[in-house]
């Protein structure tokens, strides 16, 4: 997701988005400890992605 989109996310949104990277990441994890990914990058993009989502939660409760 781009910075963008992740704006214009609700905080309800944010929240449920969160959650479904988290789950995405932990499972690409886990995949690629058993046998090697065709594209190991999808595990950075995840966690990047993850990172953007809790930074502007964070950055929304603050507010």
């Amino acid at each position: 997701m781009r910075q963008s989109e992740i704006k214009e996310l609700s905080i309800e949104e944010l929240k449920e988005r969160l959650a479904e990277f988290k789950k995405q990441h932990a499972d690409l994890k886990m995949a690629h400890a058993v046998t090697p990914l065709e594209n190991p990058l999808q595990i950075r993009k995840t966690r990047r992605t993850v990172a953007r989502l809790a930074t502007e939660l964070t950055k929304r409760e603050l507010q």
